[in-house]
């Protein structure tokens, strides 16, 4: 696929460069900071397939890169965009997530280690799924669950907690010493406290983005 990379790091935007073109992948401009990107974006005739950023790069050094996403999907709802960060940056993490055309990912930087698992994200993103760092997960999902998910009970939250760690119903039912029957209702639950209906695709996921735009809300 063709990736527009950005990075501040010089080292490292070399290292991913030669990462993605070793698994296959067209790296067809790169930028060094959030200014750069946006240029770089809107330069290029063919959007790119696409977006690799940090989330902290000059100007600001703080969460630029990231704004600098979403200022890319405002202009262009459809572009995929995966973030890659040494941190979880809360607010705008929510922001990305919540974005209703999906095609979006957020993963921490050790994750580009396990290759495998690095080029699986960049194949789901650039296909329009939605990519989440488990520890990205944990620290959204530190605080009490209220809101669109006061419907749930304590269990269903401890349901959808671990369904959000990306855990399988069977390891649900190991962790929460459950039986599978019990999982699969207490999942069919909080789909039906959500409003998500058979129709809705990757209900998982959407159930996960609820409770992240809640947040966003300044719920807590």
């Amino acid at each position: 696929m063709r990736i527009l990379l950005a990075d501040d790091s010089t080292l490292l935007r070399e290292a991913l460069r030669a990462l993605l073109e070793r698994l296959g992948h067209e790296v067809v401009a790169t930028a060094s900071d959030a200014t750069e990107l946006d240029i770089a974006h809107a330069a290029l005739l063919t959007p790119p397939d696409l977006v690799v950023t940090d989330v902290r790069m000059p100007p600001d050094g703080t969460d630029d890169g990231l704004r600098a996403a979403l200022r890319i999907r405002e202009r262009m709802p459809s572009q995929p965009v995966l973030v890659l960060s040494q941190y979880v940056a809360e607010r705008y993490a929510r922001d990305l997530l919540v974005l209703p055309e999906a095609a979006v990912g957020y993963l921490l930087k050790e994750r580009v280690n396990r290759i495998s698992d690095f080029d699986r994200a960049l194949a789901a993103v650039a296909g329009g799924g939605t990519v989440i760092d488990p520890e990205v997960t944990r620290r959204l999902l530190r605080s009490d669950l209220a809101g669109p998910l006061d419907a749930l009970t304590a269990r269903e939250r401890e349901v959808l907690e671990l369904m959000a760690e990306g855990a399988s119903n069977s390891e649900i039912a190991s962790a929460l010493f459950l039986s599978d029957a019990a999982v699969r209702k207490h999942v069919g639950n909080i789909f039906s406290g959500l409003g998500l209906g058979p129709q809705d695709e990757n209900r998982r996921v959407r159930a996960i983005l609820v409770f992240l735009q809640s947040r966003g809300s300044g719920v807590v």
